[in-house]
């Protein structure tokens, strides 16, 4: 990969430059919506009106709020994974680290009346110190994310069960209603905390597309050899991915303490890793790294979280909802696979 490959995609190639250099950049940015992700947009749609015709209630604020609450912690989440999937990495701890900012968090506004930005300043800074170990690990050791970040999980998890004692944590205050589904939580009908991954999400899509250091983070994941021999900063780019992981999950957990209710059980934030991955998945990020959007990060949380919300509607057994996000994982990856292979042999 030449330093050509670290500028933004274009058009057609320009007189005089090769047809492969404007392959090349074609695999580092995407254009501004993608074939799949339109493909999203229809699938969702769809599952709407038929969700609408089928369960008249669907529609109505009782079912959209909630579904759109549940929605925003696995797309914040989602977000912070796509830039590190991007590089090429992983992360399987971010449902230890939600447990572990959710249970410090929700015992200081029992025991210590933090205030709202007390508390959430305390969970994203939590979050990031937790993102930072993953990151100087995986960076600067050189080992696979997968391996260290599954240890790192099973660490985060046995500090968060110490912290909570065997027990729940009680009486917590609305102090983080702002984020939740009630009143408080709501502007024009619309949740503060979608609204918030909303603006996230934008400028997380700004800056892999538009700075310079975010088109390094797709170089990385293309060949971070080649990367590293075109004057990018390897080790420094991907110990912020997962810096900027740790921190969103921090965030995501005040969501999750907002959505419930005022007593946090020990099994806080099981599954989210997967949830988030397979909305990155489905949204077309790459799992093998150099290529991803969050617009299809988003729609993917949103698809994911809709199938789960309509199984549920159906009344139908909730392991189809498994069942149903499984295959579209497959389809996901499938479409990946295929377009990589046409790449190649183009």
């Amino acid at each position: 990969m030449s330093s050509s490959t670290l500028r933004p995609a274009g058009g057609a190639p320009s007189a005089g430059q090769p047809e492969h250099t404007a392959r090349a950049r074609g695999r580092v940015l995407p254009f501004p919506i993608t074939g799949q992700e339109v493909v999203l947009i229809v699938v969702i749609a769809v599952l709407w009106v038929a969700l609408a015709l089928t369960t008249p209630a669907f529609l109505t604020s009782g079912s959209i709020v909630p579904l759109l609450v549940a929605m925003a912690p696995v797309a914040l989440i989602g977000v912070g994974m796509t830039v590190v999937i991007i590089t090429g990495g992983i992360d399987v701890s971010v449902a230890g680290m939600v447990m572990v900012c959710a249970v410090v968090v929700a015992r200081a506004m029992v025991e210590s009346g933090a205030p709202l930005p007390v508390a959430v300043l305390l969970s994203v800074a939590l979050g990031g110190l937790l993102g930072l170990a993953n990151g100087v690990l995986i960076a600067y050791g050189r080992v696979h994310a997968i391996i260290i970040t599954f240890g790192t999980a099973n660490l985060f998890r046995f500090l968060g069960l110490q912290l909570f004692g065997g027990t729940t944590v009680d009486n917590i205050p609305g102090t983080l209603a702002v984020f939740g589904r009630g009143e408080a939580g709501r502007t024009l009908g619309v949740p503060h905390s979608f609204l918030i991954m909303l603006v996230v999400a934008a400028a997380a899509w700004y800056y892999l597309r538009h700075t310079p250091s975010g088109r390094h983070l797709y170089a990385i994941g293309g060949d971070a050899d080649a990367a590293r021999l075109a004057g990018v900063k390897v080790q420094r780019r991907v110990l912020s991915a997962y810096v900027l992981t740790g921190l969103l999950t921090g965030l995501a957990a005040c969501f999750v303490i907002a959505r419930g209710t005022s007593t946090l059980a020990p099994n806080v934030g099981a599954g989210m890793e997967l949830a988030a991955i397979a909305a990155v998945v489905i949204g077309g990020t790459s799992i093998m790294g150099g290529r991803g959007s969050v617009l299809g990060t988003v729609l993917g949380a949103l698809l994911v979280q809709t199938v789960t919300s309509g199984v549920t509607q159906l009344g139908w057994r909730s392991q189809l909802a498994s069942l149903f996000v499984g295959i579209l994982i497959l389809i996901a990856v499938g479409a990946d696979l295929l377009r990589e292979r046409t790449r190649r042999t183009a």
